[in-house]
């Protein structure tokens, strides 16, 4: 799972709220059992949002004034109306795009998808070793099929980019990944450092500690200026900070966006500021997306920017932010210090 971002502006409200990105889980059924899952994926949920009411629901999305529509899972091309809903997403003006295993993206599929008006795939791919990969996603055959999806995406013309997981046990390869997305012809690398939630509570001691963080972080924007496809770290908001101490240009304004231009909403309709902050925000079967992402507290909170410890005092703080689900899961709120930055407020350069 994951989520490709593209160049569009970043427009704001009357409120001053910026508004880009939003992630639906369109359902709970995967064909995989990955190990750092945050949905705890597998089967289908109950009472997903039907159809209709996910219709309804991209509807709202851009009466809100989103720019960029995600299709997620569990595994997105597991609903057998996709199609039609990224039909209608791209019909309101939205940019659809995807965060998927990749392995369900026959040529047929990738055709089918392109002609609905899906503007890019975000396929997983965790290790160059084939072994490896499949091991983490528990399902024989997924990295050879993660590939041949990819390859389906470039002969439809349909662009894709890769998304790594970064763990302890595959950190040194990510440079390689990088290469291997490159020579695939993806348009871009983004790089995901696990945040405890869903299954992956049961790996976080795999998960990097500060030290590897901040080295990582830094091989990453050395490499981007080296590369040509687009390298994005996420869920690590200091790339921000190192990006700007290394005079690495990047497009982005922000690191971490829960609240502020991003949230997510769940197979049964849960709004929450993203996907490892499991804090609801609201049920859009109860109330509008448009009033939730407007009026919910824990947004209002969080567009106030009030960190607390070295991230309140930090002068990253508006580029970067800090994870306010790392925050929230190794101290208990979601306002406080950052807990794997090495940095934490330290004054200049």
């Amino acid at each position: 799972m994951g989520m490709p971002v593209s160049h569009f502006p970043r427009p704001t409200s009357n409120t001053g709220v910026i508004k880009v990105i939003i992630s639906w889980n369109t359902t709970n059924a995967c064909n995989m059992y990955c190990k750092h899952c945050y949905r705890d994926a597998g089967a289908k949920a109950e009472e997903e949002l039907s159809t209709a009411e996910g219709v309804k629901l991209i509807d709202q999305i851009a009466d809100a004034g989103f720019k960029i529509m995600i299709f997620s899972g569990g595994e997105p091309l597991m609903r057998e109306d996709i199609f039609t809903l990224v039909k209608h997403a791209r019909a309101r003006g939205l940019r659809p795009v995807f965060g998927t295993n990749g392995t369900l993206i026959t040529p047929d599929v990738a055709r089918r998808l392109k002609e609905a008006g899906a503007m890019a795939m975000g396929i997983s791919l965790d290790s160059i070793d084939p072994a490896k990969h499949d091991e983490f996603r528990a399902a024989p055959g997924a990295w050879s099929g993660a590939v041949k999806g990819m390859r389906a995406c470039g002969e439809a013309g349909l662009p894709f980019q890769i998304h790594t997981t970064v763990m302890d046990w595959n950190m040194q390869e990510v440079e390689r990944l990088t290469d291997f997305a490159a020579a695939e012809g993806a348009v871009g690398h983004h790089i995901f450092f696990l945040v405890p939630a869903g299954r992956a509570v049961n790996i976080e001691a795999e998960s990097l500690r500060a030290e590897q963080y901040e080295d990582l972080l830094q091989r990453i924007m050395r490499k981007q200026a080296e590369t040509k496809i687009e390298l994005k770290p996420t869920c690590a908001p200091q790339f921000m900070r190192i990006a700007a101490q290394l005079g690495v240009k990047t497009r982005f304004s922000k690191g971490c966006l829960a609240g502020l231009s991003y949230c997510i909403i769940s197979p049964k309709g849960i709004v929450q500021p993203c996907a490892y902050l499991n804090i609801p925000a609201g049920n859009v079967r109860e109330s509008s997306f448009v009033d939730i992402w407007r009026d919910a507290e824990i947004f209002k909170t969080l567009r106030t920017e009030e960190y607390k410890g070295g991230c309140g005092t930090c002068n990253f703080k508006k580029i970067c932010g800090g994870c306010r689900a790392r925050a929230y899961f190794y101290h208990g709120d979601y306002m406080a210090e950052e807990p794997w930055c090495l940095y934490h407020g330290r004054k200049g350069y």
